[in-house]
């Protein structure tokens, strides 16, 4: 999510936006919110088990489940608090646990994979703030579920000079190979500058990990380079000559989520979040650089000076490669202040929606943004069209949450089950308060009531 420093003061209100630029005043799509689970304090990934009920992890620490009759389970699954970095309680922070991944063949291997900011490692330079780390634990099949911390078999870890934009969302593609999103390293000053950041900026850089889509086969070591994981043989820096090999796409900012379209062509979805100007969503291509800092949004960036346009939009990378456009963007209130068409300050990703309970959602990109003004918890739905030609901008529009929902506080994160139905995960506050997690999940309208 978005540092504190960079957040807007106000949101301004819109009802729907083409990626024209122009507003529509077509009434937005009704949905519901229906309350499936509360009381934790950030939950950040949702994952459906096989048996119907599903991991919740939360920010803090704990993973939690929910049981077949919607009830959250008291004791924890596993509590990772005692291998994160620190964090800044009942405050705004971006570290903790971020992620959660089942293994493809989960049903019979019991293989999860977490990702976590973790203490800064040894190696690691001394003014640096955290690692990235991506874990994977054994879920024993005995009731009640438990995973033993100790059994944890680190994978992969990337240091980080600052404690946010650690992306960390964690996604088994359909090749069977997992992927790990990763932020540009962070700042106070945004743009890719700073301590930790090459002149070029990290996302252009491919010679480091930070800002980047990352790509590993974890279905065993590579004891010849001494890493918990192989490089795919197509990834496209696979030989190490001209990037680490790890490396899937870059030029990405603070990639907040990351998943794959279960149906389709089954695309590679990824929202990142914006400087001051644009928020983004774009499909990732194998090999692709997607612009940061380059670019943000359909446009240049001026690093300088980030509330203000550039003076020109590259449309070439340093090695002379095309720069990919997103799919979507819309406006960020931080540097568009006033604009009607200003939407957001923060994107929370989300899913393709491929569930039945909702039709005139199929096949379209549903997320959401983390909240309008700092300090208020006001996130927001919407949904990103595809368009009828297949190609081209996506037009972005807002859903109107009906009923006992509408106040469901900051958009945090997305979960989707197994019939593709999609779960909204909020926070209450803006900030790591206890008791003010819930889980959502996405439903048709409530029925309006006339008045008697």
């Amino acid at each position: 999510m978005k540092s504190l420093l960079s957040l807007a003061s106000a949101l301004t209100a819109a009802t729907a936006l083409s990626l024209t630029g122009s507003l529509s005043a077509a009434e937005p799509t009704r949905i519901s919110l229906k309350l499936v689970a509360s009381g934790l304090v950030e939950p950040l990934s949702y994952n459906a088990l096989p048996d119907g009920r599903a991991l919740v992890a939360d920010q803090v620490g704990s993973i939690r489940l929910i049981g077949r009759d919607g009830k959250l389970t008291e004791a924890p699954v596993v509590d990772l608090a005692s291998k994160l970095s620190a964090i800044n309680h009942n405050a705004f922070d971006e570290r903790g646990l971020l992620c959660l991944a089942l293994h493809p063949d989960f049903a019979k291997n019991r293989r999860i994979f977490a990702s976590y900011t973790a203490p800064r490692r040894a190696s690691a330079p001394q003014d640096y703030d955290c690692t990235l780390r991506v874990s994977e634990f054994t879920l024993p099949a005995a009731e009640p579920l438990h995973i033993d911390p100790a059994s944890e078999r680190i994978v992969l870890e990337v240091d980080k000079p600052y404690f946010n934009h650690n992306g960390g969302r964690i996604a088994f593609g359909p090749d069977g190979f997992l992927y790990v999103s990763v932020g540009d390293g962070g700042g106070p000053k945004g743009c890719d500058i700073g301590n930790g950041h090459a002149p070029e900026g990290n996302g252009q850089n491919t010679s480091v990990l930070l800002a980047k889509i990352l790509r590993i086969d974890v279905s065993g070591a590579d004891s010849t380079h001494g890493t918990a994981y192989r490089i795919p043989k197509d990834n496209p820096f696979a030989d190490g000559k001209a990037g680490r090999p790890e490396i899937y796409a870059y030029g990405i900012r603070n990639p907040w989520a990351m998943t794959f379209d279960r149906g389709g062509s089954h695309e590679l979805f990824v929202g990142d979040v914006g400087q001051m100007r644009w928020e983004e969503v774009n499909i990732i291509k194998k090999g692709g650089n997607y612009g940061w800092p380059l670019r943000e949004g359909f446009d240049g960036m001026n690093r300088e000076h980030p509330e203000l346009p550039a003076e020109s939009k590259p449309e070439r990378g340093l090695r002379g490669e095309a720069l990919i456009d997103p799919v979507a963007a819309y406006k960020n209130a931080s540097g568009w202040r006033g604009d009607s068409e200003a939407l957001g300050i923060c994107i929370t990703g989300g899913y393709v929606y491929r569930g039945k309970a909702m039709p005139e959602l199929v096949g379209h990109y549903v997320f959401g943004d983390w909240t309008g003004t700092q300090g208020t918890p006001q996130g927001r739905l919407f949904v990103a069209r595809r368009p009828a030609s297949g190609t081209g901008r996506w037009a972005v529009e807002p859903l109107r949450v009906t009923g006992s929902g509408k106040a469901f506080g900051c958009v945090a994160a997305f979960g989707q089950d197994a019939d593709g139905e999609i779960y909204v995960l909020t926070n209450g506050s803006t900030t790591l308060t206890p008791g003010r997690g819930k889980v959502w999940k996405l439903a048709p309208p409530e029925p309006v009531v006339a008045n008697p």
